[in-house]
């Protein structure tokens, strides 16, 4: 059996906090994996946001749904920065969101030097917990392997670490025997609204 990855760990938690008609967001849609597992989480009664910078990405991910035969109803795909959320989400949706899911780094087989960066996935993740319900879930997966990804998992834990104990709960998930390098999981749990 072993121990999950941390991208099946990730979703694993996501789905413990999730059900059918949620409202969640994949802040970096990549090549629509975690879009596609929010959109069948959620169901046709949910709704899916998800961001992303790149138009080859929005292309990805719409691909990756009419290989599945699924419908993208109750998804909407946005052609910008994960940071700029609250332009996109309804007021009336802020603190309704059941999960929020990031993979950080750049998307797999594009340019590589096309990356999150950490100021932007600071921001994003300080509107994530914002606009998250209680008892809702962001996933971070961060990526220590690549030119700017060192930098920017550094600070995500450092400010994840810095969050109230008494308003929040955060989870690291990671290999230890490892190479330092190795992609891991942060997890954060929303307890209260303050």
């Amino acid at each position: 059996m072993g121990f999950a990855s941390v991208l099946t760990y990730a979703q694993q938690l996501v789905r413990s906090y999730t059900q059918p008609g949620d409202r969640v967001i994949d802040a970096t849609i990549g090549n629509g994996n975690d879009t596609l597992f929010l959109a069948e989480l959620v169901g046709k009664r949910g709704m899916v946001y998800g961001f992303d910078i790149q138009r080859e990405a929005i292309d990805n991910t719409t691909q990756r749904f009419a290989r599945a035969d699924r419908a993208m109803d109750n998804v909407r795909l946005i052609l910008d920065s994960h940071d700029r959320m609250l332009d996109y989400i309804p007021a009336h949706e802020h603190e309704r969101i059941a999960a929020i899911m990031f993979n950080l780094g750049y998307l797999p087989g594009a340019d590589e030097t096309v990356i999150t960066t950490t100021s932007t996935t600071l921001s994003a993740l300080r509107t994530a917990l914002a606009i998250l319900r209680p008892h809702g879930i962001v996933t971070a997966v961060l990526y220590p392997g690549h030119t700017g990804g060192d930098e920017e998992a550094a600070a995500v834990q450092a400010w994840a670490q810095s969050l109230p104990a008494a308003q929040y709960q955060v989870l690291s998930y990671r290999f230890l025997n490892k190479p330092s390098k190795a992609p891991y999981l942060l997890a954060i749990e929303k307890r209260t609204t303050r």
